[in-house]
């Protein structure tokens, strides 16, 4: 299974715990999976719980280590703010996500925290891996939600 299978069975994982549906996954430089992770952002009642988050910090644990330099980062929508620093801090090698975020994402939208002069360190960046199939997780989601109502 590639790193973006894993991370979108994290997603749908999340989902089904009512989590909203994004995974992701931290592999090493030999594609090895270090952590995975999708939302807990409910489960934990923590806004900071999201799986971006708690799979780089993961790795980091089990690297003993607080960067992870030869690391990519496969996640299944474009990180948020938060994220994308958080990918920053953590000097991960490459950034690799599925679905844009128009309206909350950090790196092509919002803020571009990467192409800011006061980023410190800048991942390589790859979006739009099985975009749709990332993209109609978080649709199908958040119409369900509506539909409850």
């Amino acid at each position: 299974m590639s790193p973006m299978e894993i991370a979108l069975a994290e997603a749908r994982a999340a989902a089904a715990r009512g989590e909203v549906p994004v995974g992701a996954v931290v592999t090493d430089a030999a594609g090895r999976v270090l952590a995975r992770a999708g939302n807990a952002v409910e489960a934990r009642r923590d806004p900071s719980a999201h799986a971006e988050m708690l799979a780089l910090r993961a790795a980091a644990a089990a690297r003993g280590d607080k960067v992870l330099p030869d690391a990519t980062l496969w996640v299944t929508l474009e990180p948020c703010a938060m994220c994308a620093a958080a990918a920053s801090f953590f000097r991960v090698k490459r950034l690799i996500f599925g679905a844009y975020d128009p309206k909350g994402g950090g790196v092509e939208h919002g803020p571009r925290l990467f192409a800011q002069p006061t980023c410190h360190h800048a991942p390589e960046v790859v979006g739009g891996v099985r975009e749709g199939e990332a993209a109609a997780l978080l649709r199908d989601f958040f119409e369900s939600l509506r539909n409850r109502d």
